[in-house]
């Protein structure tokens, strides 16, 4: 003898039984997925990046613990690899400036404003490896990155003064630029 047992289920319980036991699998997941979009994580944004200005900064910080410490090649190494990121860091935010201009009005700002503290830290880098070639006495070396540093941030700018004073004092150039004095006349 068989017995046969039959299981009746009202899909109107089923139905909502499913709902319910979806929704409380869902429910632990909704604050994780909303805590995921207010704070993502950003792997370029660790100060171990090359490809942000706090990874390049890092570098310039360590290449003046190597000075420091004496140790002159650790810290060209440090300094050229911050050069070379901003190079980078630079030429990529110009693309992307360029590549928006017209679309949305916000990037192409956001990638300026980023270009000009890459210009600046890269000012910083060409000011430090010029001062560790004047301190190794090869001045001929420091002379283009000083150069640069007046090209890409005027005389005018803090960083551009300091690199022409520092031509002046190599004997690259003769007269010193007096920011905001008046030049005298027949000078």
């Amino acid at each position: 003898m068989h017995i046969c047992l039959l299981v009746v289920r009202r899909p109107s319980r089923l139905i909502c039984g499913s709902a319910l036991a979806l929704m409380a699998l869902a429910a632990p997941l909704a604050p994780a997925k909303v805590q995921a979009q207010q704070d993502p994580q950003k792997a370029l944004e660790s100060t171990g990046s090359p490809f942000n200005l706090e990874g390049v900064r890092a570098l310039l910080v360590r290449g003046d613990a190597a000075v420091a410490k004496g140790n002159l090649v650790e810290a060209r190494k440090l300094y050229d690899q911050a050069r070379d990121a901003c190079r980078r860091l630079l030429g990529f935010y110009r693309d992307l400036s360029g590549s928006f201009r017209g679309l949305d009005a916000r990037i192409p700002r956001e990638m300026d404003q980023k270009g000009r503290e890459a210009l600046e830290t890269m000012a910083q880098a060409n000011l430090r490896l010029a001062a560790l070639f004047r301190r190794q006495n090869q001045p001929e070396v420091a002379v283009p990155l000083l150069v640069e540093v007046v090209k890409v941030m005027t005389p005018t700018s803090p960083e551009g003064r300091k690199a022409f004073q520092s031509l002046v004092e190599i004997g690259f150039a003769a007269t010193p630029y007096t920011a905001g004095a008046a030049a005298t006349p027949g000078s």
